[in-house]
């Protein structure tokens, strides 16, 4: 049996089988009637997805539910055809889909912080829960991270390093004639222990012993305090430990056959982290991205779908559904206050144009200098902090310093953007992006210019006569790799102490004098509000920081996934306990995209960092797994002499022009296919969004029709002729003159009984 319907309306017109299209003679209306073939049989190669679609078409046919409910029957009653491939592919494909639903179930169930979500969602809504899952979100990123980076260089690092004599500077020591070309220590674990041994590749370093020495060793005698200082500042105890890059030795291990070559593994484990984090973040992209272009932007239906399809049903607390319906109203209000502006803007003569933009002119160099006034005070202070040689409490401040100016700068200049931002008269959604995009320009490339003085001071600014002979400041950074992850370190511990101070001395203390002093100042100040943009934008934050540390500090990723781990439970309190949602919030859909494309720029950031450090910077001498290279990246050609013929030839096949082209080619053809199937896919969309407003016109059609015969029939009712029951009758036949008035018609033909139309069901007087 099939369904068929013979659809012979004009789509041209604009109507989409709508119920103007139904203007048609009788004889084309009875060709456009639904055919149900009785007779036919099954294909032998209809699948599950065949009659899955023969079902939907089943719904969307224009038959009342008895009829739809025998057709169904009839449909379960046929014996089907199957070939033995069709059911061998039947029964894998149901298998595999329970298989799918089960292993869905299992990990929602293991999930992480599944039912905090629903609590947090529940009673705040889903704006304040897109905040949450963004944090759970970059906690398993760092911990797959961090697994990472340990399976493939913390542990074997760890276990090498205990079978490698070292020496008073915590160089590896091996036998002279254990060293291959590329300046790699070759450690046996059969003969480490044996005597004979000298310094690491000596031919290549002669004239810069100076750059040898690595003193980390802490004095025999120390105040207790100390290790505290050393813990906060990543010196002492912590600077020669698996924690910096300091610690890994430039050893390739062989052992019965075995090799492992550490500097190797620790270069593609740093590569492999940063492409790993850039597939999670495009893939999460792309999935915001479709609902974007679904909903068309957040924009799909105007005002009644925010009315009719804008609630939250999950709210369960009283509070909660204050606040959603404030938040419904304030999103109503700012639609409309939009539209306002733009209508005004539109009305504005020359003069008062030329005023408004020469305003925000004005107003937008005013907040760059700020920005620029804090980027000026971010690198005077790390010069400033690198050219002091302080202890104790004095050298911790004097080492915290820029992290203290970073963390002033975050907190003061973007309240001062949001001040200008209100005084430019932009819209409100506008206003918030202004205000957020100067936040994140801010946050940033305020990281970028402490590492940008790092960076100058490290290669002296560029002159190389002054770097000589180590080819960089080898008198301040005798490991400068270990220096920059230390600046990270302590960047990340001071977010997270400045995160945990801020809600229990400012948070806490506020919602006590809220809840206990009636005084007008304390009530309209109120509770603190739990602002989605900024707390994710601290995330983002914390996450930059953590990438450009990473491959100077490998244990860095667990350190975030902790604090994460920390904020989260901490966040949850002080929400619960001490803030109240915001009331003006932008559109949830396009803000998680913003959210993770801000991500993005900060991965973008940080591989700068990555690639500027492995290609351009000379490592140091002294410590790490790259001391004897000329630059990180020597070492991959240098692994490359090592492979096998077969390997070699396969490897330079991959990067020669007879793979490279085709590979191009390829790719072009493939970017190519799928921009005209999203070309395609968007005409389709906007089809049928053009056929679902054209449905919507047409039930507004029927609405205003059914009003019009129901009072008719109220008022013959009334009549006292017709209250032998006469008049209900009459009534019926009179909406064939309803419908011919409404597209102004001067004759229809009369429809006959029980026929199905493109626009509907249309039944004559029986």
């Amino acid at each position: 049996m099939e369904l068929r319907q013979l659809n012979t309306a004009d789509n041209s017109s604009g109507h989409y089988g709508s119920l103007r299209a139904c203007k048609a003679p009788f004889s084309d209306v009875t060709e456009g009637a639904v055919q149900i073939d009785w007779a036919s049989r099954p294909e032998a190669d209809d699948g599950e997805d065949e009659h899955s679609n023969k079902m939907q078409n089943l719904r969307e046919l224009p038959l009342h539910m008895g009829l739809k409910k025998a057709i169904r029957q009839v449909q379960q009653m046929r014996i089907p055809v199957v070939s033995s491939w069709g059911s061998w592919r039947f029964r894998h494909s149901k298998s595999f889909r329970r298989f799918r639903e089960d292993l869905s179930s299992v990990l929602s169930f293991v999930q992480l912080w599944r039912r905090p979500m629903h609590q947090i969602g529940g009673h705040f809504g889903g704006g304040v829960q897109s905040y949450f899952l963004f944090l759970r979100f970059l906690v398993v990123l760092n911990f797959l991270s961090f697994l990472l980076m340990a399976g493939f260089v913390i542990i074997p690092s760890i276990v090498f390093h205990s079978t490698t004599p070292v020496n008073s500077s915590g160089l590896a020591l091996v036998s002279s004639n254990n060293v291959n070309s590329s300046g790699l220590a070759l450690v046996s674990s059969n003969n480490v222990n044996s005597s004979g041994l000298a310094l690491v590749s000596t031919n290549n370093v002669s004239g810069v012993e100076v750059c040898l020495r690595y003193d980390v060793q802490p004095p025999v005698l120390t105040v207790y305090y100390t290790y505290f200082l050393d813990l906060l500042s990543g010196t002492g105890f912590m600077e020669y430990s698996f924690l910096f890059y300091g610690f890994y030795n430039n050893t390739e291990v062989t052992s019965n056959g075995f090799s492992y070559n550490i500097p190797l593994a620790y270069l593609l484990s740093a590569a492999f982290y940063f492409l790993f984090c850039l597939l999670c973040i495009v893939v999460r992209m792309g999935g915001v991205a479709r609902l974007i272009m679904a909903m068309d932007g957040g924009r799909l239906g105007g005002y009644s779908v925010l009315v009719f399809t804008g609630w939250d049903h999950g709210l369960q607390d009283e509070r909660a559904t204050r606040v959603k319906h404030n938040n419904l109203r304030y999103r109503l209000q700012v639609d409309l206050e939009e539209e306002k502006i733009n209508r005004k803007a539109e009305s504005l003569t020359l003069s008062q144009a030329f005023f408004l933009y020469s305003l925000r002119f004005f107003l937008g160099l005013v907040a760059l200098a700020m920005i620029v006034g804090a980027f000026f005070a971010i690198g005077n202070a790390t010069q400033y902090s690198q050219s002091q040689q302080q202890e104790g409490i004095v050298g911790l401040l004097l080492e915290y310093l820029p992290s203290m100016v970073i963390t002033a700068s975050n907190f003061v200049v973007p309240f001062l953007c949001d001040q200008i931002a209100r005084l430019e008269k932009y819209s409100p959604s506008v206003t918030v992006i202004f205000a957020l995009l100067r936040a994140v320009f801010l946050r940033l490339v305020s990281l970028g210019v402490l590492l940008y003085t790092l960076w100058e001071k490290i290669t002296c600014q560029g002159n190389t006569q002054n770097c000589s002979p180590c080819s960089y400041n080898y008198t301040q950074y005798q490991c400068w790799e270990t220096r920059v992850g230390q600046e990270m370190y302590k960047l990340t511990l001071f977010d997270f102490l400045i995160t945990i101070l801020v809600m229990v001395l400012v948070e806490f203390p506020r919602r006590l004098v809220v809840d206990h002093c009636s005084c007008k100042l304390a009530q309209w100040v109120g509770r603190q509000e739990f602002v989605v943009a900024s707390n994710v934008l601290a995330l983002v934050y914390s996450q930059t920081v953590v990438w450009c540390g990473a491959l100077f500090c490998p244990i860095l990723p667990l350190i975030n996934t902790i604090k994460f781990v920390v904020i989260f439970y901490c966040k949850k309190v002080t929400l619960f306990q001490n803030c109240r949602p915001a009331v003006r919030t932008f559109r949830s859909t396009s803000s998680n995209f913003f959210f993770f494309l801000v991500l993005l720029f900060g991965w973008v950031l940080s591989s700068v960092v990555l690639i500027y450090s492995v290609a351009s910077i000379h490592p140091s001498y002294g410590c790490g797994p790259f001391r004897f290279s000329s630059s990180m990246w020597a070492v991959v050609p240098a692994s490359f002499i090592s492979l096998s013929n077969t390997t070699q030839k396969f490897l330079l096949f991959i990067g020669s022009q007879a793979f490279s082209i085709p590979l191009f080619i390829l790719s072009c053809v493939v970017m190519y296919y799928v921009a005209v199937l999203v070309s395609v896919y968007g005409k389709t969309v906007n089809l049928l969004k053009k056929q679902q407003k054209q449905e919507g016109r047409d039930k507004q059609f029927l609405v205003k029709q059914i009003k019009e015969l129901s009072a008719e029939v109220s008022r013959n009712e009334q009549e006292p002729e017709l209250r032998d029951g006469r008049g209900t009758r009459d009534a019926v036949p009179r909406w064939g003159g309803h419908y011919n008035s409404a597209f102004e018609t001067d004759e229809e033909p009369a429809m006959p009984a029980g026929v199905f139309t493109n626009g509907g069901f249309y039944e004559r007087d029986i």
